[in-house]
């Protein structure tokens, strides 16, 4: 029933995102975009996309291809706010959060709930943990590993500074990292590497720092006036290779948005134990009603 009543509010917010979305593309269209304005018109108002970070190597992989072997997990749980006003906000979910569901006798991961109910689940538990509006979050979308590295790949790389130098060897997986500490240029296998990496020390919190700096990264990439030009096309590609409710039209509107000049993303983590109150900071995630232009029902 949760599944369902999930399922029933995408459609129905699907149907009202047609009041916010620009009836028009400029991104799609002959002129080549030289700013990030030029993509797209923003939508009216601020959209929130639940990112799901998939361990499967291509959509609708039978198996993950990973450790423990099975359906594909989740690696990475982010809720990106997207205000045409503000510009970017990204609250990093902890995948190892123990969440509770109605009719199971013991709490699980958070990263479980993707092999249990897709994207659907895992946004009704992303919703209920921030305390976001019914319809909330609008849009969702899964990213496998290869679309990750069709991504950097369509970008030229981009530039990263890793702290330290990784390396690690699993013949059960077919995984070999070897990444070198210090600036440098990363292509797409290489930046996989560096978010798949998890050391002794630092575990899944390292990982989310990793998750951080590669967003910027990417980000910071995107708006150079070369890369622009390539956006439309990139992101046309990279349609097919995710699991998502974005159109393209709606994509490059939030990339407009997203790489404004002069504006950088603010990052956050949900803490893995904190007191109720604690979810109060999370609220702009979430703001009142007279500060945000929502579409009536």
């Amino acid at each position: 029933m949760r599944l369902l009543a999930a399922g029933l509010g995408v459609a129905a917010g699907v149907s009202l995102l047609g009041l916010v979305w620009p009836p028009a593309d400029r991104g799609l269209q002959d002129d080549a975009p030289t700013t990030a304005a030029a993509l797209a018109d923003p939508p009216s108002r601020p959209i929130t996309v639940l990112l799901i970070g998939s361990d499967a190597d291509r959509r609708g992989a039978v198996r993950n291809g990973a450790a423990p072997p099975g359906p594909a997990n989740s690696d990475a749980l982010l809720l990106v706010r997207i205000d045409p006003r503000t510009g970017l906000q990204v609250l990093n979910l902890p995948i190892e959060l123990a969440v509770s569901l109605p009719g199971d006798k013991r709490p699980v991961a958070l990263g479980s709930l993707y092999r249990r109910g897709g994207p659907a689940l895992v946004a009704d538990a992303a919703a209920e943990l921030v305390g976001l509006p019914k319809g909330q979050p609008d849009r969702y979308l899964v990213l496998p590993r290869a679309a990750l590295r069709e991504l950097v790949d369509g970008l030229g790389r981009v530039e990263l500074a890793p702290d330290r130098t990784m390396r690690y060897r699993d013949k059960a997986q077919n995984l070999t990292i070897d990444i070198q500490g210090g600036l440098q240029l990363l292509d797409g296998p290489q930046l996989e590497q560096v978010l798949r990496f998890r050391d002794g020390d630092r575990g899944e919190p390292g990982r989310r720092d990793r998750q951080q700096t590669a967003i910027e990264s990417v980000l910071q990439q995107m708006g150079q006036s070369q890369q622009l030009l390539r956006l439309p096309e990139l992101v046309g590609r990279l349609q097919n290779q995710v699991d998502t409710n974005l159109t393209q039209s709606e994509a490059l509107s939030l990339l407009a948005a997203s790489l404004q000049p002069g504006q950088r993303p603010r990052f956050r983590s949900l803490p893995l134990s904190a007191p109720v109150d604690a979810k109060q900071p999370l609220r702009e995630l979430a703001p009142e009603s007279a500060d945000r232009p929502w579409p009536e029902s």
